[in-house]
């Protein structure tokens, strides 16, 4: 790729008029769409569009950044903080949620708008965003023994440059009761040329084991820019994850998430979580049956080797860890 991750965020696009067009749509579901789209910002980049089926308004990948009239739906059971976020921050941006992990919050950008994200009501603006800024988060993880990992997430914490990336990293290094790192990211697979020299070269240097854990959701999302951004973070030592949320039209079906599962495991990426979906406003029209997923679970359990099926489960905010998602 000629065109390097900034310039992809600078030219993606913004909003549902010129998504529609380079995808060849028209009619009604422009206005849709556009009654929509108040709810939440437009911002799908090139790269993703892509792979994207033209002329086809279902298609899998559009579904999930395409604005809907029913994002101003209100419910009871759908909220603005779905998994509690505000109770446990600590210090700005960092959240000490569960033992032995904490969770900083280095960006309110995006590669990409997913609609039904559980962050779309976070108050970005409020989250540090350099070094001095993140120093109340480091000063909080140096003082306690018992936070042997860091989460980076945001937003998507690749979007921030890697000078700044490193040298956040490097504060980690000094601090010797951390032993793992965790990266949640969506850019690898947006932007694949976001994994490139620079990224790789911090994280090759850190002391710390490398855990980097995408999101994908269906399998058209896997092209062969996205399989070479793996093979680059596998190959600067990280060990890379995959979690999906269960989404009604895009992912609901057995066929749709073993084909996912196995073109995951083919890349070298272990499927780790699926999500009941996190139930916040904007969001209610994603929501998929909780029967239906155990049945889907149930299926790909017959169809796949034990290390491709993942965990389905639920975040509930308060609780001590993700639930999983039994027959009552």
């Amino acid at each position: 790729m000629d065109r390097t991750w900034q310039n992809a965020m600078k030219v993606a696009i913004r909003n549902s008029t010129e998504l529609f067009e380079l995808l060849n749509l028209s009619g009604d579901a422009v206005r849709t769409s556009k009654e929509g789209e108040g709810q939440f910002p437009v911002f799908v980049p090139l790269e993703f569009l892509r792979r994207m089926r033209l002329g086809d308004i279902n298609d899998p990948l559009l579904l999930q950044v395409l604005p809907r009239p029913e994002e101003s739906n209100v419910d009871a059971k759908f909220d603005f903080d779905p998994v509690g976020d505000a109770q446990v921050e600590k210090a700005p941006g960092l959240l000490h949620k569960y033992m032995g992990r904490v969770l900083l919050i280095v960006s309110g950008a995006c590669g990409v708008h997913c609609r039904y994200c559980f962050r779309r009501h976070y108050p970005y603006s409020a989250a540090p965003k350099s070094i001095d800024q993140w120093l109340p988060a480091i000063e909080y993880i140096e003082r306690d023994p018992s936070i042997h990992e860091v989460i980076l997430s945001g937003g998507d914490p690749l979007t921030v440059v890697d000078d700044h990336l490193a040298e956040l990293v490097e504060r980690f290094d000094a601090i010797p009761h951390l032993t793992r790192l965790r990266i949640h990211t969506r850019m690898p697979v947006v932007i694949p040329q976001r994994v490139d020299q620079k990224l790789c070269g911090w994280l090759r240097r850190t002391r710390l084991s490398k855990w980097v854990v995408l999101h994908i959701n269906h399998v058209q999302e896997i092209d062969e820019n996205v399989v070479e951004a793996i093979n680059k973070l596998r190959l600067a030592g990280a060990t890379v994850l995959n979690q999906a949320v269960l989404l009604r039209g895009v992912n609901d079906t057995a066929d749709k998430l073993e084909a996912l599962c196995q073109r995951l495991v083919d890349c070298g990426v272990m499927p780790y979580y699926l999500h009941q979906l996190d139930r916040v406003a904007g969001a209610t029209h994603f929501e998929t049956d909780r029967v239906l997923g155990l049945k889907i679970m149930e299926e790909l359990a017959t169809r796949l080797p034990g290390y491709a099926v993942p965990k389905y489960v639920v975040e509930i905010a308060g609780e001590p860890s993700k639930s999983m998602i039994q027959l009552p």
